[in-house]
C-alpha cells in the first residue's frame, strides 16, 4: 500500500446540503483528499485528457506529453490503473505491446476535467487581467 493511503475506505459525510471543505480533513479514514491530490497532478489531467480521445501507447503518451519523465508517466499510469481510472492492456507479442485506454470511470472524470478546461479558457483573459492588477497594486505597496 502507498504511503499516507488509508487501509480502510472512509465517508467523508454527505457532500449534499451541508456541504463543507473542511470534511476532507476531519476524519483520519477520508480518501477524498487522497483522490483529488492524485486525479489533479499535472499528469494525471493530461494522461486522462489524452486517452479520452483513443487508446495509447506508453511511447505515444511518452511523445504527447511534453516533459514528463519516463518514470513519472509509468508512475502516473499505475496509480490511475489503481484507482480504476485507466486500463492496461498487454498484448501477448514479442517484444509486449501494451495499450491504456481510459474506463467508464475515468471517461466520467474526463467529462469533469472538460468542464474546468472548458471554464479556464472562457476565462483566461479574466484571470490576466486579475493577474496584472494585482501585480501592479503589489508593486506599489512594496
Amino acid at each position: 500500500m502507498e504511503e499516507g493511503t488509508s487501509k480502510s475506505l472512509g465517508d467523508c459525510a454527505d457532500t449534499g446540503v451541508d456541504y463543507s471543505v473542511l470534511q476532507w480533513d476531519q476524519r483520519a479514514d477520508c480518501e477524498v483528499r487522497q483522490i483529488l491530490d492524485r486525479i489533479a497532478d499535472k499528469w494525471s489531467l493530461l494522461v486522462i485528457a489524452l486517452l479520452d480521445k483513443r487508446t495509447l501507447r506508453f511511447t505515444e503518451l511518452k511523445r504527447h506529453i511534453d516533459g514528463v519523465s519516463q518514470r513519472m508517466l509509468s508512475r502516473t499510469l499505475r496509480h490511475l490503473e489503481r484507482d480504476g481510472l485507466i486500463e492496461r492492456t498487454v498484448f501477448p507479442t514479442v517484444p509486449p505491446r501494451v495499450e491504456y485506454a481510459l474506463t467508464p470511470l475515468g471517461s466520467g472524470l474526463h467529462a469533469t476535467i472538460k468542464t474546468l478546461v472548458d471554464w479556464t479558457e472562457s476565462h483566461q483573459r479574466d484571470i490576466a487581467a486579475a493577474r496584472s492588477a494585482y501585480d501592479r497594486r503589489v508593486a506599489t505597496e512594496v
